[in-house]
């Protein structure tokens, strides 16, 4: 098992060596100065030129890369253009607020998601299968920022039940933060728990057809204890596949609810970044998304190994 785990870490850096490099490619090709944008329209070539060379702009490419790198290992990743602050400290203010609305969705998709799958599977024809089905389709289908404006209409617009926009921690004011958190936790959990209802009751009904399943259930065992404790496991093995990868869909979602519901999270950060030309904090905030999705994965690989210990050996 431990090389196993070696193995696969040794697999997440490089595919974070690689979404690094790529991100870093991406937006030096980019048209545009940054030096100028960061000087503004009044400032001299002689001023463009010191700057650029205080970012090392002059430097062939795979310098530039390895110097950057370099310091984002150290954790110095710069400093911004348009906020003129250390990017580190702008990402330790944003980076929580995503992070924690991302866990509140990934929580809230993963339950629902596998428990309405399983259900469905058990009760596979009846009217609740069919239901969840038809929501499941829907889910899947509707765009995640018309579904927030709608949200915003109904529920913060007509009733006044909920803020329309903003953010406030949790530790500031828990009511007002929990308010504030119920519409975008839902519209990025909506698309994870149509996504894995599906899986979870595709996998259950081909788990519950095999002939151990039928021989625990003719010992006399109740379908409770068989379903969670014999069936569930297995079905769960390509349910975690689809956990893992919808990590990356909630780093990705976030910035459209976070644009819609003007929540000041990463997301937000990196469009206004992208918008900008500051491409520090867009090289930034990829390597951070890269990191927590290959973090992710790895999670999911040693999950097989638990899941399946088959797994380890391959």
């Amino acid at each position: 098992m431990t090389s196993y785990i070696v193995r696969r870490i040794i697999q997440s850096i490089i595919v974070l060596l690689v979404v690094s490099f790529l991100s870093f490619l991406l937006l030096q090709i980019m048209p545009g100065d940054p030096a100028a944008a960061m000087l503004g329209t009044n400032a001299t070539r002689e001023e463009i030129d010191a700057l650029r060379k205080e970012l090392w702009l002059d430097r062939p490419f795979l310098v530039q890369y390895a110097h950057w790198f370099s310091n984002a290992l150290h954790g110095d990743l710069g400093i911004s253009i348009i906020y003129r602050e250390p990017i580190t400290d702008i990402f330790a203010a944003r980076l929580p607020i995503t992070l924690y609305l991302s866990f509140l969705a990934f929580v809230l998709c993963t339950f629902l998601g596998i428990a309405a799958g399983i259900i469905c599977a058990i009760r596979r024809g009846g009217m609740l299968d069919q239901i969840v089905s038809v929501c499941a389709n829907i889910g899947i289908a509707i765009p995640v920022f018309w579904l927030g404006i709608l949200c915003i209409y109904l529920f913060g617009l007509k009733t006044g039940w909920l803020p329309i926009y903003g953010w406030t921690s949790p530790f500031d004011d828990f009511m007002r933060s929990s308010k504030q958190a119920i519409m975008p936790v839902i519209m990025l959990a909506i698309p994870g728990i149509s996504v894995l209802a599906r899986q979870s009751r595709s996998s259950m009904l081909e788990v519950i057809r095999q002939d151990y399943i039928r021989t625990a259930l003719s010992k006399g065992l109740r379908e409770r204890v068989v379903v969670l404790r014999h069936a569930l496991k297995n079905a769960l093995i390509p349910v975690v596949t689809l956990m893992g990868l919808h990590v990356r869909i909630l780093v990705g979602g976030s910035v459209l609810v976070e644009t819609v519901f003007s929540i000041p999270g990463m997301g937000r950060l990196i469009v206004a970044g992208a918008l900008n030309k500051d491409f520090l904090i867009v090289q930034g905030g990829v390597l951070f998304i890269g990191a927590i999705v290959s973090l992710a994965n790895l999670l999911v690989d040693i999950s097989y190994g638990w899941l399946d210990p088959r797994v380890r050996y391959e």
